[in-house]
């Protein structure tokens, strides 16, 4: 039997976005929400999704 993982929550540890697998930012074997979790919030934007505070 085998499973097929279509969605998973952003690896960003602050975010509690969940994201679609092959519509994610994969970085160092993770996937996140976007660009902004992805590079750990080096400019201090969050991900801009409604109901998210992340700022890393």
């Amino acid at each position: 039997m085998s499973v097929t993982v279509e969605s998973v929550k952003c690896a960003c540890p602050d975010c509690v976005c969940v994201v679609s697998v092959n519509n994610g930012v994969e970085k160092d074997g993770r996937i996140y929400c976007d660009e902004a979790c992805a590079t750990h919030h080096k400019d201090g934007a969050g991900c801009h999704h409604a109901g998210c505070a992340c700022h890393g």
